[in-house]
């Protein structure tokens, strides 16, 4: 037991890298074996020819490319002591049958990896739960760790199993855990690697602050001079320190796979361009004087502070003790400030100011810096929405929550493993192609609109969804198995609609089809349920998703009956009316083989198809004045107070809307209170936001009502929008057709004011 273990050189690393990332396996033979190798069925074929020799390669197996890219991840991040080859056999025992073949050995100076990698080659994930080797790995811990201190001591050791194209559940993660042994996927894998990109070795402490959370760093003097104080209702520190030290204790909460198990993730993935800068500009003298903010996690504890003599107002001096260990400080902002120390030689002399809070609520940071950045880089909408599902999910309003839940079920069919739509809905800030086409909005309209989850006021349930079960905690997942099942079928049922996505003939698998899709599902639940077929509120989600397989069914052999020119015409319908289109002709084609399925509105749509916009748009129209009428009297009161009619509302329009309060109050009758604020045009709103000029907007209105398309316009037409929405509004009270070129601007402006979906199936 007391062999060394083989490991490679050091000097040969970088090499090995290369070959490891290579997709392909590489042989140098004599000329005269070439065909051997061509004949051999191996799928060797000639790479390069020499004078005496030629260089055959062939792809590698799943397997060793996904073992191979473990590997060169480890080697990356800066770990210099590293397996020679893939057959490493460690010892546990005395006997010569007791020992361990290991994937992957990583180590440094201070931590040893032993890396499991399981790879399937299978189209889609394969489930395992990993009893077996997590009974082994029980079995033979104590015997490997003792082995490995022979060569490393001193060191923490780590068991790991790293999987590519496999799902594990969560209580198979929850037994892992249990068992001290790590797991991350190949989304974790490309993670580390996009990370290295930018960071080189200096990427290690954000795998080992995954690893090792909550673990002692040893020898590590976490100590600084601070001052403590209060702001907005929490205790902060501010001091400065070495980033050198920081760098150990940090955790970036990048918006990523790889850490969106622990709480809610809202960093953008650090930028080399911009890192580049930083470091360039360290390296030549540069500092910055803003501080950055962290988090510091100390499990609900108060940190230790020595109270110096001195004290200042509501500040007090003294010595701060962070916590020494991995993952025990979270960057809110100033990541770019902090990596960009981590190769520079001040990294141990120079000082960086930082403010720090303690024990901060995941929402309450990712609120923070989302104000931080509201006006500095631009979050991306699709970001926006995935931040906002986290951010609301632990809201006491009942109607942010039940948005909250929206998202998150979008945001889990595009992630989870499990889910068919993995890869096919845009999370964060991915880019979109023909396959990943999908947005969060859609889905997320789509949910709402098949009344699955129902409506809520702030306070209480309006109206139950199908498959909400009393919360969202209890929803979520048979809503998303059920969602799984259905997308599954279809994706089996239409594998041309399926591979084509966006691209050239593909409708199906698109913002509007998926939408229209996820509207019918919604159909097909309210009709089941209604003849006592399903009750999803109870159900499973395989035994609802077998109850709505036949009429899925229906659906499938009308798509896959559409001619080219049918297709067509599908793929023209476009902008915010398209999804609608699209459901109309969906519902229209389970009706002629279903004679007893009756959606709701159908038959309205069908007799006046003129006006297939109209329900919607009441709907928004409404939501749209109801949210002006309260936010623009609140921002009123908050400046000027109780002089807030003086101040702020012209003396024409408080007169006319008293006149009108007048008659309607006299009609009324007793009991009934008519204010003179309800009573005014939309059009008067829009007078009372632009009196006091310039400034008053700038201050009170502009950051809210200017639509993203106005930014540049002059302060007086950033509020432009109200006359569109004015005209459309009276279209709308005299059941005129609401066009779809106005119901897509009803639709813009209720997204840009966060209003949620509609809760109707128009």
């Amino acid at each position: 037991m007391s062999e060394p273990i083989e490991l490679l050189p050091i000097r040969q690393v970088r090499r090995e890298i290369t070959r490891r990332l290579d997709g392909y396996l590489r042989e140098k033979i004599p000329n005269a074996r070439q065909g051997e190798y061509e004949n051999s069925g191996d799928g060797w074929v000639l790479d390069k020819t020499l004078k005496n020799s030629v260089w055959m390669r062939k792809p590698k197996r799943h397997d060793v490319a996904f073992e191979d890219r473990v590997w060169a991840m480890c080697a990356r991040l800066g770990f210099n002591s590293l397996s020679l080859g893939r057959t490493l056999q460690l010892p546990y025992g005395k006997g010569d049958n007791e020992r361990k073949q290991v994937n992957v050995l990583a180590a440094d100076d201070e931590v040893v990896l032993v890396i499991d990698c399981k790879s399937s080659g299978g189209e889609q994930p394969r489930t395992e739960t990993f009893k077996p080797e997590i009974e082994a790995i029980n079995g033979y811990r104590t015997g490997l760790i003792g082995a490995l201190r022979k060569q490393f001591p001193g060191h923490k050791i780590k068991f790991a199993f790293i999987t590519n194209n496999i799902y594990v559940s969560k209580d198979t993660l929850a037994k892992m855990g249990a068992a001290d042994i790590a797991y991350l996927d190949e989304e974790a894998v490309n993670y580390y690697h996009e990370l290295a990109d930018h960071l080189g070795p200096a990427a290690k402490f954000q795998l080992l602050g995954n690893l090792f959370h909550g673990q002692k760093i040893e020898a590590m003097d976490a100590t600084v001079p601070a001052i403590r104080g209060k702001m907005g209702g929490y205790t902060y520190y501010s001091f400065a320190i070495e980033p050198e030290r920081l760098l150990k204790l940090a955790y970036v909460l990048h918006r990523n796979n790889a850490n969106m198990r622990w709480m809610p993730t809202y960093q953008r993935i650090i930028k080399r361009s911009r890192l580049k800068k930083v470091s360039e500009f360290v390296e030549d003298g540069g500092f910055f004087p803003n501080s950055l903010v962290i988090n510091v996690d100390n499990g609900g504890r108060p940190l230790r502070f020595d109270r110096s003599e001195k004290q200042s107002g509501s500040t007090t001096l003294g010595l701060l003790h962070l916590p020494p260990k991995y993952r025990s400080v979270y960057i809110v902002d100033g990541q770019h400030r902090l990596f960009g120390y981590a190769h520079s030689s001040r990294a141990h002399s120079e000082l960086v100011p930082v403010v720090a809070f303690v024990d901060m609520p995941g929402t309450k940071q990712l609120e923070m810096f989302m104000d931080i950045n509201e006006n500095q880089q631009a979050v991306p909408k699709n970001l926006r929405l995935t931040l906002k599902a986290d951010l609301e999910w632990e809201s006491s309003d009942k109607k942010r929550q039940a948005q909250a839940l929206k998202l998150k079920v979008a945001q889990l069919l595009g992630e989870q493993k499990s889910s068919p739509l993995r890869g096919r809905v845009i999370i964060g800030e991915e880019k979109a192609n023909e396959r990943l086409c999908i947005s969060l909005d859609a889905v997320g309209r789509g949910v709402d609109r098949g009344r699955f989850i129902g409506e809520f006021t702030s306070t209480e349930m309006r109206k139950p969804g199908s498959f909400y079960r009393g919360s969202i905690d209890t929803t979520i997942d048979p809503l998303i198995g059920f969602l799984e099942l259905c997308f599954a079928f279809m994706r089996d049922e239409l594998p041309s609609q399926w591979n084509k996505g966006r691209g050239e003939g593909g409708f199906v698998f698109t913002n509007a089809g998926v939408e229209a899709i996820l509207r019918l599902l919604g159909d097909f639940i309210d009709h089941l349920s209604e003849e006592g077929k399903a009750d999803p509120r109870q159900q499973t989600p395989n035994d609802v998703f077998v109850q709505v397989r036949s009429l899925l069914s229906h659906l499938v052999t009308y798509l896959n009956g559409l001619t080219p020119d049918e297709i067509a015409t599908f793929r023209t319908w476009l902008g915010a009316g398209g999804p609608t289109k699209y459901l109309r002709q969906f519902q229209s084609a389970i009706v002629e083989t279903v004679p007893n399925f009756e959606p709701e509105g159908y038959e309205e749509w069908k007799l006046n198809q003129e006006k297939q916009f109209n329900a919607d748009s009441y709907t928004m129209l409404n939501e749209v004045e109801t949210f002006l009428r309260q936010d623009i009297k609140r921002r009123l009161q908050d400046k000027h107070g109780s002089e807030w009619i003086h101040a702020g509302v012209p003396q024409a329009i408080f007169r006319d809307g008293s006149t009108r309060a007048a008659e309607k109050q006299y009609e009324a009758g007793p009991g009934v209170t008519v204010d003179w604020w309800d009573c005014l045009y939309l059009i008067d709103y829009q007078k009372v936001m632009q009196h006091g000029g310039n400034a008053v907007w700038l201050e009170l209105f502009d950051r809210t009502y200017t639509l993203p398309s106005d930014r540049k316009a002059a302060w007086r037409n950033r509020s432009g929008w109200f006359n569109e929405l004015n005209r459309t509004r009276n279209k709308v009270a005299h059941n005129e057709a609401v066009t779809e070129e106005e119901f897509g601007f009803l639709q813009t402006l209720h997204s840009h004011f966060d209003l949620g979906g509609t809760g109707r199936n128009s």
